[in-house]
């Protein structure tokens, strides 16, 4: 071929180049110091995962809504005489339907997939990975554990997200593979959509916290549920001065929680065994700030009321409480995208998930004693850090983590009884 055809076709193929519209690469994944060694094969397996996920959400989901629409839809209204009433029919008319069964099962097996890959990373370096965070936490009073403490319910009974022995379960004394676990799979779930140390959400709720509250200077925080850290650490950043104390039932979350932060520089958060329905180790009106980030829907029915007083106890005159959830399911949401969203409750052992996602929020918050014009609403997106995710930052194709509000804010202030505490 002539350098001049050669030429022509390579212009040919450079007009046909579709550009990278996928995950990040998992060797940019963020490193810290409690984060487990990861080999080239394990690296691998993590990519598939993330970019099976990624396509199950952006090419076979379209899918499945283009059979509802021109099968599930028409052949329920034809049998039935009429339309569909709300969601659950629609679950149970779509769980029929080849494509909805071929996307569910997919998705499932990536979820289960994504366990045992990060088990292994984890178990295979146990011992190492609880004598890193045993020399780093020991004998430092920021790690406060009760052995004693009755795991609720809705935590000890459920393997959340298919995580064996989900975020509790010891294996051995001093043990953190759970949290490990946890940190190394986030990736292959969100895509990256999570950001470099799956800490968008905190980020998030930080810059928004700034952004819309911009007078506010808590000197103490309390995050509730706090897992690993990974939400909790990016506002203890954004407020150096402040106070942080992060609660989880949880030890394995907790050990490797302090870790984490200490090889990441953050010093001033405190990671404390306590159940958030009823946190009777701290006295009255003593926080200025009580937050949390994707916690409530791995709660339940009868423990809300519970957290939700409790924050209201807890709560200085003036401070301010904000929950990060799921948006709810509203009469303006379509009942098929209900339907789908709902697959979690069903399929992904998140038991409270549909329920928590029709209540009424707002009357929770009324029955803790908020007063409707002490109410807060916003809506936050995880914040991706664009130098390491150019894509990933610009992407809104993604079911969950896209680049507009996915998340709503909830909360409430407290009324000042004089000069508010917090800006003292």
């Amino acid at each position: 071929m002539s350098g001049k055809r050669k030429a022509t076709a390579g212009k040919k193929a450079a007009k046909t180049h579709l550009p990278y519209d996928g995950p990040p690469d998992y060797r940019v994944v963020g490193r810290h110091g409690m984060f487990p060694d990861i080999g080239h094969d394990e690296i691998a397996r993590f990519n598939f995962l993330a970019h099976m996920n990624r396509h199950l959400s952006t090419r076979v989901m379209p899918a499945v809504a283009e059979a509802f629409e021109k099968r599930v839809r028409p052949a329920f209204e034809k049998a039935e005489k009429r339309v569909f009433k709300d969601r659950h029919e629609v679950r149970k008319a779509l769980l029929k339907d080849p494509m909805f069964q071929w996307w569910s099962a997919l998705r499932r097996a990536t979820m289960e997939q994504r366990q045992q890959a990060g088990r292994w990373v984890a178990l295979r370096q146990a011992e190492a990975l609880n004598a890193r965070a045993d020399k780093l936490t020991r004998g430092d009073k920021r790690l406060k554990l009760d052995p004693k403490l009755d795991l609720p319910r809705y935590v000890a009974a459920v393997d959340h997200h298919c995580m064996p022995g989900s975020y509790h379960t010891e294996l051995a004394p001093g043990d953190v593979t759970a949290a490990a676990n946890y940190d190394i799979g986030l990736f292959a779930t969100t895509g990256g959509m999570l950001g470099r140390y799956n800490d968008g959400g905190g980020v998030a709720v930080a810059k928004w916290v700034k952004e819309n509250l911009p007078a506010f200077r808590p000197k103490r925080i309390l995050d509730l549920g706090c897992g690993l850290g990974h939400n909790v650490l990016p506002i203890a950043e954004a407020f150096p001065k402040s106070e942080v104390v992060a609660v989880d039932v949880a030890a394995p979350m907790l050990r490797y929680g302090l870790a984490r932060a200490k090889t990441m520089g953050v010093e001033n958060v405190t990671f404390v065994q306590g159940d958030a329905a009823s946190l009777a180790q701290f006295p009255d009106e003593s926080f200025d700030w009580i937050q949390s980030t994707m916690f409530l829907h791995e709660t339940s029915f009868g423990s809300m009321p519970k957290i939700f007083a409790e924050t209201k106890r807890l709560l200085r005159p003036g401070g301010v409480v904000l929950h990060v959830e799921q948006p709810q399911y509203a009469k303006t949401m379509p009942l098929f995208e209900q339907a789908m969203r709902d697959w979690d409750a069903f399929y992904n052992n998140e038991p409270f998930w549909t329920k928590m996602h029709e209540i009424d929020l707002d009357a929770f918050m009324a029955r803790a004693g908020f007063g409707a014009g002490d109410l807060i609403h916003g809506g936050v997106a995880a914040v991706v850090d664009a130098r390491v995710f150019p894509e990933a930052a610009k992407d809104d194709k993604q079911e969950d983590y896209g680049r507009k509000p996915a998340w709503h804010v909830i909360g409430a202030r407290k009324p000042a009884k004089s000069v508010m505490r917090a800006a003292e």
